[in-house]
Formats: structure tokens, sequence, C-alpha cells
């Protein structure tokens, strides 16, 4: 069985996701292709993870990848996170994961609505509501949440979540039932209103917004999530079996199937068993170190479930309660400590080891480097951790 060590792992992670700098990208889509998706939970991870793959893509021209080209889109995909995927791959992320999680959110919403007893026929009172609403954004043609409700009054309806928590109380359906249409890819995120780090989109039907440009069809969700897992590898593999099955949200079996049709060679990670695409053989080669500052939720770090081999003994101040990841900083193929943007807009890190002088020279650089690029933003994590709550305080 050959064996693949760390190294070779953080060159193929340096090269792969154009962390190294002869392995830029040139563009925000090529970013993402190559990713496979870019987080969306915060709207400006997206740009910052763009930034720091990329010499000479700035804001402008992640603005216009995602909403004058719309080569870029959201969407509720893997582990029903939500994220920005290039725009060819939002039918194989729909058919290998979402449309599963769609139908799991139909059914818990249903099972809500019938526990506050909206409606007599509570699924068929969801559909109605569900082409209603849709038939409001077809009149209008694009509108916020609000928008919506107000013409669709039913949106209005409210039913109760968490009850016996301190945090859970009463709530208006609007946001659950748009993102169950968005998630069964009837309606879409559009432009924000606000700048770049603003989370209040637009909504637009998926085929206006996408301009009706024809999507590749899968004939079942296995030949999606088999195409899913090959796209994987490449970005992210060697890895165990494991780390797919936690990035996809896929069960065991869904996870086999996936592999099953592929063309892999085992691999011995270190004593962890991993698999590899077999025409995947030719190692990564980095010949220069390299410094990166990667946002918070950033899809190298939540690419794997296992990160022992690039994250050390760092998770405990660098990740939430719930495995969310905070901003990071990377010298050639590791984490080494973790940065934040206080109030005055001054980008302040902190090494969690010593990585030498070289590190700390280049870590510098990249902070000159991102300053302007944020501007007059200010960049608060939605999951924040504990480092970053530190260095902000």
């Amino acid at each position: 069985m050959r064996r693949i060590g760390v190294a070779e792992r953080r060159a193929r992670l340096a090269v792969r996701h154009h962390l190294a700098l002869p392995a830029r990208a040139g563009t925000a889509a090529a970013v993402a292709q190559d990713l496979i998706a870019l987080h969306g939970t915060d709207p400006a991870s997206v740009y910052l993870a763009v930034w720091a793959r990329t010499s000479a893509v700035d804001g402008s021209a992640v603005e216009q990848a995602l909403y004058t080209d719309r080569a870029l889109v959201r969407m509720l995909g893997m582990r029903r996170t939500m994220f920005v995927v290039p725009a060819g791959s939002a039918s194989l992320i729909q058919a290998a994961c979402t449309d599963e999680i769609a139908g799991r959110m139909r059914r818990t919403l249903t099972g809500s609505l019938q526990k506050a007893e909206v409606a007599e026929d509570v699924p068929r009172w969801l559909t109605e509501v569900c082409d209603a609403t849709v038939a409001a954004l077809t009149t209008l043609g694009s509108a916020t949440g609000a928008e919506l409700a107000k013409a669709e009054p039913r949106l209005g309806v409210e039913i109760s979540y968490a009850e016996g928590k301190n945090y859970g109380g009463a709530t208006r359906i609007s946001s659950r039932v748009l993102m169950l249409l968005s998630a069964e890819g009837r309606i879409i995120r559009g432009r924000p209103r606000g700048g770049w780090t603003s989370s209040q989109f637009q909504w637009y039907l998926t085929g206006a917004w996408l301009d009706g440009r024809p999507a590749q069809t899968y004939p079942s969700a296995a030949q999606a999530r088999a195409e899913l897992a090959r796209r994987w590898l490449h970005a992210f593999g060697p890895a165990p079996v494991s780390d797919l099955q936690w990035w996809a949200g896929w069960t065991a079996g869904q996870t086999k199937a996936a592999l099953a049709g592929l063309d892999l060679t085992e691999v011995d990670l270190d004593g962890t068993p991993g698999v590899l695409l077999a025409a995947d053989a030719e190692p990564g080669r980095v010949d220069e170190p390299w410094a990166a500052l990667l946002p918070a939720l950033d899809p190298t770090p939540m690419g794997w479930k296992d990160r022992s081999w690039f994250l050390g003994g760092h998770a405990p101040a660098l990740f939430d309660r719930s495995g969310n990841i905070g901003p990071t900083i990377w010298w050639d193929g590791r984490i080494v400590g973790g940065w934040a943007q206080r109030k005055d807009g001054e980008v302040v890190c902190r090494l969690l080891e010593d990585a030498g002088a070289d590190a700390q020279a280049a870590i510098a650089a990249q902070v000159e480097l991102l300053t302007p690029l944020l501007g007059a933003a200010r960049v608060t994590p939605r999951f924040r951790t504990p480092l970053e709550r530190e260095l902000t305080s």
C-alpha cells in the first residue's frame, strides 16, 4: 500500500486550493470550480476566500461573477450548508445532496404546521402557500422576504420552535418556506441589498436568474453522488472515506456506493487508511513556503473531518462549539494562528506557535495586502470563536 505523508498532503493542498503563490487562480469562478464550493453562510467569506487565492481579483470582479455574469450562484448544499458554487455545478449538487435535504425540510415543516393546527390538510396547505409565493415572485420579478410576505399573507403565520428553551418562541414561517423553495430549486438568492457583507438577499425565480440556461441532468442521485465524490477526491484527496462522508453529509451506505464506481487506490495516511483517485498519483510540489489569511468557514479547513495533519492542537481557540472554524493564519500547509478585524478596521493576528521569522514577515505582508481590500467594511464572523472574540475585545 502506498504511503502518503503529511508533507505530500500539505503540498497537494497548497496547489489544488490555490494557496501557494505560483498556484494562484485567475478568476473567482476558477477558485469555486476547483474547490467545488465556497462557504456562503457569511457573505464576506466568499470574497475573502477568493482574495486569498488570487493575485488580481478584487471585490468588483467577485461581484461581477456573482451578480452580472452569474457564473456563481448561492444554494443549500452539503450538510444543509449555504454555499456559493459554479452555476454549472448547481444541478450536480442539487441531485447529489440538496434534493434529499429539501425532502427532509418539507417533512419537518409539515410536522411543525400540523402541530400548530394551521389547516386540516397541512400538506396541501403548504403546497398552496409555496405555489402562491412563487406566483407572487413571478409577478414582482424580484423581492425580499418581507416583500413576499406582504404579497402572500400566509407567510406571516406563526409557529413555535424550541419549546421549553430560553431561546425558543414564536416565529413566522416565511423564512422556512423561502428556504424550502430554494432547496427545491424553485427560487434563488440574487444580489443583496447593501454592500458585499450584507446577507439581505433579493429572491428571484431560478430560471429567470440563470436566464434559462439549461442545466445538466443526472439520471439518478447515485450517479450525481459518484461524480461529486470524484470531484471531492481530486480537490481534497487523498483522505479517509469518513472525511468524504462528513463533508457531503451522506450516510455510510451512500458514501460507499458513490465510491464503488470510481477507480481508486487505497493509501496509508500515516497509519490511517485512505483513498486516492487512481489517475491522481502525481504528488503536489511547492518550492517556496507560503502564508495565507483564510476567513471564517473557509472551504479548505472545512473540507475534512480529520484536520489533525494541518491543525495540530489549535482547535479549542479556532473553532466554536458547533464545529465552525474562525479566521485562520496558515504557514506552509498548516494552521499556525488566527486573525480578526477590530471595529476600527485594524487587522490583528496572533500566532499560536513559533513559526519562525520568515513566517512572521510573510504573514505581516498578507495583512498589508488584506487591509486595503477590506477598506471601510467591517467583517465579524457569524459564528464567533474564542480567539476571534479575544482579538476584538
